[in-house]
């Protein structure tokens, strides 16, 4: 068994904006100016989406050359939706995550639909990120406290 272990690193700047570090990239994180941010970068909802279509489109590639299907252009669109009553602290019902996520990927072939459709089963129980969003993966939070430091 291969096991990769991935890990990001994030400072905070303000409430809404963290930068972190992965690989060696400088990534913004930042919220809509309705939620309180400027908007200068993607929000934590939308890299959790981008992460999924960019892990679909890999996964994706790669099941079509072991089955033989050319793709010669590939789009990937995800969407969700999420009640951010339990995130404000107005209501406790509903979860503070997605609702749902939906997928929506176009593929130029000259494979037929039903291979298109055998090809997406086989890529969907070989998606990481899928297998992570729809089943439940243990998660540690923890906190240390740091000494003061004024600067």
């Amino acid at each position: 068994m291969t096991q990769l272990r991935f890990s990001i690193g994030g400072e905070s700047r303000n409430a809404t904006r963290l930068y972190a570090d992965a690989s060696g990239f400088k990534v913004a994180v930042d919220h809509s100016e309705d939620r309180g941010g400027r908007t200068n970068a993607p929000s934590p909802f939308e890299y959790i989406l981008a992460g999924y279509a960019g892990c679909l489109n890999a996964v994706c590639h790669m099941v079509a050359k072991e089955m033989g299907i050319l793709i010669h252009k590939l789009f990937v669109e995800v969407s969700g939706e999420i009640n951010t009553d339990r995130t404000n602290g107005r209501s406790f019902k509903e979860r503070a995550g997605f609702q749902n996520i939906d997928v929506d990927i176009q593929v130029y072939s000259d494979s037929d639909e039903e291979v298109l459709s055998r090809w997406l089963e086989v890529v969907e129980t070989r998606c990481p990120i899928y297998d992570t969003l729809v089943n439940p993966t243990p998660v540690s939070l923890n906190v240390h406290k740091l000494e003061c430091v004024y600067y």
